[in-house]
């Protein structure tokens, strides 16, 4: 896996995969930056709930459960001098879907929270991370 980071300006930086998708990255204000783009921590966390989210539907799936949607919202904490790593990490997750239990989450979620997510078990060495979920009934089933 391949990824080139140009600097344009100021705090301001294109990020490039090697499979030719673009990203823009910027710094806040008091860094230099003009607050235009993700911060590179946020677009870490990014990372780590599109790597969990595609686990826990790709697993879902596969256990032939008609996903609807998937919502994860993430929060995190820093530690508060450098190298300010992720101390602190709360993944909650938001499913609906026909035939969604209960058990079928928890399943998909420690799988890939313990086995596939390499994003969270790299930033789980540095940070303690928590799961929750709840499912809604989809609009379908209304």
């Amino acid at each position: 896996m391949k990824s080139t980071v140009r600097w344009i300006d100021d705090a301001l930086f294109l990020g490039e995969s090697g499979s030719g998708h673009s990203v823009v990255m910027d710094g806040p204000p008091e860094a230099g930056g003009r607050n235009l783009a993700v911060r590179p921590m946020e677009m870490l966390l990014l990372g780590l709930g599109g790597c969990t989210a595609f686990d826990v539907v790709h697993i879902l799936r596969k256990a032939r459960v008609r996903v609807t949607s998937c919502q994860v919202d993430l929060t995190a904490e820093r530690a508060p001098s450098p190298p300010q790593v992720f101390t602190r990490i709360h993944i909650h997750f938001v499913l609906s879907g026909e035939g969604l239990s209960k058990d079928h989450v928890e399943r998909a979620i420690t799988l890939s929270a313990e086995k596939y997510c390499s994003a969270s078990i790299m930033l789980g060495k540095t940070a303690e991370i928590t799961h929750d979920f709840e499912i809604i009934a989809s609009a379908q089933s209304l």
